[in-house]
């Protein structure tokens, strides 16, 4: 397992030093991360004849590149699952980062290769890499604050503009270094940014000394080895009895689908067998009851991102084809506004996490759980400016590019109030030798909330956009409204979780 922070640390603007070196780690790692996601479907289904200064890419269809990166985008975060395991059982946090930023870099670095093998080695280490890295270092996050301390939320918030600011510096660079140097160029410059986050994190180990450490516990008759539960599965007919329903499920699955989809289910089988074992082992009912409502919040964090990452998909060709993109006779690319995001999270993050702040210490309702049904209303209604945007279209034939703005900043502000509160939610609640875990599973379920984005945009060939977006905007609204409703019993169930929070 690993240890959390139990003594006075350095700080700079009223927060530990820890946190900056996390912050620049992480925002190299997603620089690299969305700077290739956004070459890999292009390079893909680019000419093996390289017809511009890019050169030459795979010559996949579109339906080919598409399945694949789906496929690509959700294993990286599933993969966050072990890689917490990993850390929890094996390593420690502090070194599963470690491993995962070397991983990275050898991963784009392969990647620079134009052979066909490289294309796939290199992507395969890129999905183990920030499967070590992604839950650990946020998890090393939370461990930088004592129990209680109200700092916590805003130094996530601080956290997730590392995120969002390597996101827009990619955004911004990665296009300009491929036009004009090529495809692997652009996989080149993202490994060396990931290698200079691998530089910043060894530097500043001398300020996450009390973070992330592993202390081997293989004595303590009250630690439960993972294979172990498992094993007690055969021994609880009740969670037995889910699980073989599950894999039957899986079977079908498999049989019915695809076979990458069966294998996918039976992993989520596996993982949710470890999940009811692991409650059925809490000792006490305290821990069972915040474990129950942590598992609760997953819904709304899957439900939160199979609308909001509607952006890199349907909203993304809407721009394309139905958005008049002109600006003082200048069409702006449709890419570029895939940064309305990233800039409005640095704009307003440490202003919804003041807010928020201020909230608490007026003992207005301020939990996390409300945060984050709020989020899922705020972006939904985002989707009501999108609902705009078709009519004008049906209308006139094209819309305004206002819709669009307008609904980027109803998402931002909505992801800033589930998305790294969430972060920190898992850090509360779950029992501290299962953090990695839990927060892998976090990961794993922003992955699944992926999928069912790319599911639901498909649908669009057949209902409309019109219809998908309202029906988005209906479902968020339902969702984000049921959690408030159920808020108090849940608050309840988290045993004042967060009731003891100020400034230490």
């Amino acid at each position: 397992m690993s240890t959390t922070n139990t003594v006075n640390q350095k700080e700079l603007f009223g927060q530990p030093i820890g946190l900056y070196i996390l912050f620049l780690t992480e925002m190299w790692e997603r620089f690299s991360y969305y700077g290739m996601r956004a070459l890999l479907v292009l390079y893909m289904t680019t000419s093996t004849l390289g017809e511009d200064a890019r050169g030459a890419g795979l010559g996949w269809t579109s339906k080919e590149a598409l399945a694949l990166y789906g496929w690509y985008t959700m294993l990286v975060y599933v993969m966050s699952i072990p890689g917490g395991m990993i850390a929890d059982k094996l390593i420690g946090q502090k070194k599963a980062v470690l491993y995962g930023a070397i991983v990275l870099c050898l991963g784009h670095g392969v990647l620079v290769l134009t052979d066909t093998w490289a294309f796939y080695t290199g992507l395969g280490l890129v999905i183990l890499g920030v499967g070590l890295l992604k839950p650990n270092i946020s998890t090393m996050v939370g461990g930088l604050y004592k129990e209680g301390d109200i700092r916590r939320d805003k130094g996530f918030s601080i956290f997730y503009i590392g995120i969002n600011l390597g996101s827009l510096l990619a955004t911004l660079i990665i296009g300009l270094v491929v036009k004009e140097w090529g495809w692997h160029s652009g996989f080149g410059l993202a490994g060396i940014v990931m290698l200079i986050g691998l530089v910043n994190y060894i530097y500043g180990q001398k300020f996450l000394t009390h973070v992330g450490n592993f202390v081997s516990i293989e004595n303590d008759p009250n630690e439960i080895s993972y294979g172990k539960l498992y094993a007690k599965l055969f021994q609880s007919p009740l969670q037995l009895g889910f699980t073989i329903v599950l894999l039957a499920a899986s079977a079908f699955g498999w049989y019915t689908l695809e076979w990458g989809y069966g294998l996918l289910f039976i992993f989520l089988t596996a993982i949710t067998s470890l999940l009811m074992m692991i409650y059925k082992e809490l000792d006490s009912q305290i821990f069972k009851d915040r474990f129950l409502v942590l598992l609760l919040s997953f819904i709304m964090v899957i439900v939160f991102w199979g609308a909001f990452e509607q952006a890199g998909g349907l909203m993304n060709l809407y721009t394309e084809s139905n958005t008049d993109r002109v600006l003082f006779g200048w069409e702006i690319p449709t890419i570029m506004f895939q940064s309305l995001n990233a800039g409005f999270i640095i704009i307003f993050a440490t202003v919804v996490a003041s807010i928020w702040a201020k909230r608490k210490l007026k003992g207005k309702e301020a939990s996390s759980l409300f945060k984050m049904a709020l989020g899922i209303i705020i972006m939904g209604f985002g989707f009501l400016f999108m609902v705009f945007a078709a009519m004008e279209f049906e209308k006139s034939g094209t819309s305004s590019m206002i819709w669009l703005v307008l609904a980027y900043l109803f998402h931002t502000i909505g992801e800033l109030c589930l998305s790294p509160v969430a972060l920190s939610f898992i850090t509360k609640l779950t029992p501290v030798k299962y953090a990695s875990l839990m927060m892998g599973v976090y990961f794993a379920a922003t992955g699944l909330g992926s999928k069912v984005a790319g599911i639901i945009g498909e649908a669009a060939s057949d209902f409309g956009e019109y219809a998908i977006f309202s029906g988005i905007l209906i479902l968020t609204l339902i969702i984000g409204t049921l959690f408030i409703l159920i808020l108090k019993p849940l608050k309840r169930l988290t045993h004042g979780a967060e009731e003891s929070e100020k400034n230490l």
